[in-house]
């Protein structure tokens, strides 16, 4: 089934009251998981992922009796994701962290190895401390696009905001990241 036709059957079920419980979990099944991998780069523990997630399901189970429907579900449930993720870090003043800066950074630095001799595991750590030192609204962006593959018309309804400056921000992010691997001799 395609994911438009299971938005749809979910939000029939939920809306129409014919089987809301089964809707609301054919949401969760489908939702819980890359919501909770999204947040998850934007703040510093699981524990913190797990609050946020849970405060953005109750958000949805809140309001989706009102969803108008101009954008997907998708887009409206990764919009109060990543709301609810950006007040949590304005909130708590972290400035999501995926590791503790200092001591990752400097872990990385001492291997100095090239990235052809690395794992996928760490080539990921890597690419997460990097995303450490980026702005909020750059971390977002870099993480719904390359992460969730979300494309830029998608993005501009979640984070509400023009293509062309979500087209620059992960420009940026991109140079930023590049930067940290090359300063850390990883690259």
């Amino acid at each position: 089934m395609m994911a438009a036709e299971k938005d749809e059957q979910i939000l029939a079920m939920i809306k129409s009251g014919g089987n809301p419980e089964r809707g609301y979990r054919m949401l969760m099944d489908a939702y819980q998981l890359p919501l909770y991998r999204h947040i998850r780069r934007m703040v510093q523990s699981h524990e913190d992922a797990d609050d946020v997630l849970q405060n953005t399901f109750l958000k949805v189970f809140r309001n989706i009796a009102n969803f108008e429907e101009r954008s997907s579900l998708y887009t409206w449930i990764f919009k109060i994701a990543s709301n609810e993720a950006f007040t949590f870090i304005k909130k708590n003043n972290r400035h999501a962290a995926f590791f503790d800066k200092g001591e990752n950074a400097d872990e990385l630095e001492s291997r100095s190895v090239s990235t052809s001799q690395l794992n996928g595991e760490q080539i990921r750590e890597m690419l997460h401390v990097a995303m450490e030192y980026l702005p909020v609204r750059q971390k977002q962006v870099f993480s719904l696009r390359y992460f969730e593959e979300m494309d830029y018309r998608q993005m501009s309804a979640v984070l509400e905001t023009s293509e062309g400056a979500l087209k620059a921000s992960f420009h940026h992010a991109v140079k930023k990241i590049e930067d940290f691997i090359k300063s850390k001799n990883l690259y």
